[in-house]
């Protein structure tokens, strides 16, 4: 009897060490194939590592071209191939090439002026995903809470499905930005501003409070308050802080007879050919006569303040903290949707994470 029980106790452990066994081995296998998975059934964006080489330098106007690959895509964004038995790879959607063109308004803080950055059949393709989701936008004060002010914040927002056209956006505005080691594209939203009320006060999208600029600072980083940290915008990657470096709006669509809604930094200090970017793609006020016989063609001269038109296709980058890595935010970056004052304007939201 005491052999046979001896026996029982030893065949226990001997199963209790091929059980541990087997355990550590599916742990390593879950450790390997994690991001593989995650990037194969989840519909989140992922963070790209060291992704997209520099764009080309310019003083001025840079054209953007399919991103050079000088070393292989790390592991989680590869798609494997999969034996005939399995369900079928998801495969990336072939995005049509980048045909936009940027302008650099402002070098600090950074500011970009992207021309054709989403094609008619993009923007179609948001306007109807998006139709059927938009609910009331809300602001928080404290990133801990959400609530509806009308008086701050009067528009209707949308959590974009991740579709093909979609996923293509996401790589599009991380290679605009190629020049970040580790880059995070949130998921994309779009806002909708009805006239004659539509609009959104000045606030920073860093912080919850307006440093003393006279109130009203919400931060626009809603319904991922899990990321937020403090009163600054920041997720833990692992591997150190990532903070919302650099949001940009692009307009989906502006009714023809739109009056206001235009996206202000009232801050920015600029200089550049007022002309030509009055013409184009500000808002500005009529100058005084030229003086000596200067003719307006050839000012260039410091401006404090822009005001961006709401132009279908067209998109407005910048950045929200200085490069130094001290965390201070842009106080330039203080911006505003303005009032719709007739018609009505759709924008979408494109907040990128990276490592200052």
């Amino acid at each position: 009897m005491r052999a046979t029980l001896q026996s029982a106790i030893h065949e226990l452990h001997a199963r209790i060490r091929r059980s541990r066994t087997w355990v550590a081995v599916l742990a390593c296998l879950l450790f390997v194939l994690y991001e593989p998975l995650v990037e194969y059934v989840s519909d989140s964006p992922h963070l790209r590592r060291g992704a997209g080489a520099p764009p080309a330098r310019s003083t001025t106007t840079t054209t953007s071209t399919a991103p050079s690959r000088a070393r292989p895509a790390p592991a989680h964004q590869r798609v494997a191939a999969r034996p005939s038995t399995t369900r079928p790879a998801r495969r990336r959607a072939r995005a049509p090439p980048d045909a936009y063109v940027a302008h650099v308004l402002s070098r600090a803080p950074l500011v970009l002026y992207v021309e054709g950055f989403l094609s008619e059949a993009e923007r179609a393709h948001l306007f109807d995903v998006s139709e059927p989701l938009f609910e009331p936008s809300t602001v928080t004060s404290d990133g801990a809470a959400t609530r509806r002010e009308a008086a701050v914040r009067d528009s209707e927002v949308a959590l974009v499905p991740r579709t093909a056209p979609v996923r293509c956006l996401e790589r599009r505005a991380a290679a605009l930005q190629g020049w970040r080691a580790d880059l995070w594209v949130e998921r994309l939203r779009t806002q909708r501003y009805r006239g004659p009320a539509g609009h959104y006060a000045h606030h920073f999208d860093w912080g919850s409070g307006a440093r003393g600029l006279g109130g009203g600072g919400f931060s626009s980083v809603r319904q991922l308050r899990w990321m937020v940290t403090g009163l600054f915008s920041e997720i833990d990657s692992g591997q150190g802080k990532l903070t919302l470096v650099m949001p940009a709006v692009a307009w989906v669509h502006a009714d023809e007879d739109l009056e206001g809604g235009g996206t202000e930094l009232p801050l920015l200090r600029w200089r550049a050919d007022r002309k030509r970017w009055c013409e184009r793609w500000l808002e500005c006020p009529p100058l005084p006569p030229p003086e000596d016989g200067d003719g307006e063609d050839e000012r260039f001269e410091d401006y404090v303040g822009a005001t961006f038109r709401a132009v279908p296709g067209n998109a407005v980058f910048w950045e929200n903290f200085r490069p130094d890595g001290t965390g201070v935010g842009w106080e330039e970056s203080w911006h505003a949707g303005l009032p719709v004052k007739r018609g009505v304007k759709v924008g979408l939201n494109i907040w990128s994470w990276g490592r200052l």
